[in-house]
């Protein structure tokens, strides 16, 4: 028998995943919980993001594909388990974005795009139940943790918990490399390395400044560069791994030479 196919929409889409699910479906699919593909779940989204940080308009259109049959995925989840049904599903969640959006803010009742956002999350800490009115709940604990801490920071600042300017915040930089190093065992070191951390992310935030994209940017750089300090190696002759230090740095000055 051969497979059915579907129409290009969301219906089909999930017409697809009922299929897959269902008793003449994939053997795999039916035996996925929503614990099972959280990783799967979590892979896709950063490689949606990869896609977003290259430009790349066709891996772009491929990824969104994979974010969204996972999205299909736990609506059609949800279905089999009565939690949801066919019109609070999807609507519910039009209905949530929709009304805290800045697009719908009335142009004429703010006076700049700092108040448009303001206004933006006061209306969505109001959607909130009383218990859940709190300036930091919402916060994705699955984030990255450079995202994470950014995130919590920028909450904590839209309530008015924030520093007076940005030397206060090096400053607290500064006293964390001290606390650091007058650190006496591992678990002291750790919790230190985390403060400080927290630090070096507020200076992103003050700095408007991603934390997370500027740290795998840097990643990427450190690894174009050691990838050529090897193949520089290589090409005369040389086994990078018994290189004196010496040598390899000054593998690496030539590499920033050759790798901007």
């Amino acid at each position: 028998m051969s497979n059915p196919t579907y129409p290009s929409s969301f219906t089909g889409l999930m017409e697809l995943v009922a299929y897959l699910r269902g008793p003449d479906g994939c053997p795999w699919d039916r035996e996925q919980t929503r614990a099972s593909i959280r990783s799967d779940v979590r892979e896709e989204c950063h490689e949606l993001l990869d896609a977003i940080d290259e430009d790349d308009a066709s891996r772009l259109v491929e990824e969104l594909g994979d974010v969204l049959f996972h999205a299909a995925f736990q609506i059609r989840l949800g279905d089999e388990g009565g939690e949801f049904n066919e019109q609070g599903r999807v609507p519910r969640g039009y209905r949530k974005a929709g009304p805290p959006s800045p697009a719908r803010l009335r142009r004429r009742d703010v006076s700049d795009s700092d108040e448009v956002l303001s206004r933006w999350h006061a209306i969505k800490r109001q959607e909130r139940s009383d218990e859940e009115a709190g300036a930091l709940v919402g916060v994705p604990r699955s984030l990255p943790s450079l995202a994470h801490a950014q995130t919590l920071q920028e909450r904590a600042a839209r309530v008015g918990f924030d520093w007076d300017d940005l030397d206060g915040v090096l400053r607290k930089v500064d006293e964390e490399v001290g606390e650091l190093r007058g650190a006496e065992d591992r678990a002291q070191r750790e919790a230190e390395i985390g403060d400080l951390l927290f630090s070096l992310v507020n200076v992103c935030r003050w700095l408007e400044t991603d934390a997370e994209s500027a740290l795998r940017a840097s990643s990427t750089r450190f690894q174009r560069r050691f990838e050529a300090m090897e193949r520089i190696a290589a090409e005369r002759g040389l086994s990078f791994e018994t290189l004196p230090l010496d040598d390899k740095e000054a593998l690496w000055q030539e590499a920033k030479g050759r790798v901007r």
